[in-house]
């Protein structure tokens, strides 16, 4: 009978404890939705990192493109990512890519990778696609970046501290270099 007490009682306080952390990540992501809201001038379409994450691998013709600079490109980046920077934006890696294959551009959070999204439609591409939250909600869903030599990490880097706390997913470390 004791154990069916004790049993009883670890499954509600986990079952709180689950509802007390999903209440915080609400929160959070709330929060963020809202600060991404106030950015984003949706002239480019969003995708969804989940959606992303699951057409990525079925279709290997889409082009990432990573709209940061070199150092938090050098940190890590999504798998196959092409780096083409944004204070120095350099086009020339994809001047011969077919105008019609799916885009996927991203930075920290959507900004940046959203004015290259413009650039590209100008461009003549005609599916070009900003990932929402950028890398930093693609690190705070889990899923998969890698380093200069195409090793997994569990690092990021965070742009700054103000927009670091952005980053959310603690199995990330914030590199601030």
């Amino acid at each position: 009978m004791s154990n069916l007490i004790s049993i009883s009682l670890f499954m509600r306080l986990s079952f709180l404890l689950f509802m007390f952390q999903s209440l915080l990540s609400c929160g959070q992501n709330k929060s963020y939705d809202e600060m991404l809201e106030k950015l984003y001038k949706h002239s480019v379409p969003t995708i969804q990192p989940k959606q992303l994450n699951s057409e990525y691998p079925k279709n290997k013709k889409i082009l990432i493109l990573d709209a940061r600079e070199y150092e938090e490109y050098k940190v890590s980046h999504l798998e196959k990512a092409v780096y083409v920077g944004y204070d120095h934006l350099n086009l020339k890696p994809i001047e011969k890519v077919d105008r019609d294959v799916k885009v996927v551009v991203y930075c920290s959070v959507g900004y940046r990778s959203e004015k290259v999204g413009e650039k590209l439609k100008e461009m003549g591409f005609t599916d070009v696609y900003n990932l929402y939250g950028g890398i930093f909600e693609w690190v705070n869903e889990g899923y998969k970046v890698v380093d200069s030599n195409g090793n997994e990490v569990k690092q990021v880097h965070a742009y700054n501290k103000n927009w670091g706390k952005w980053v959310s997913n603690e199995n990330y470390e914030k590199v601030y270099k």
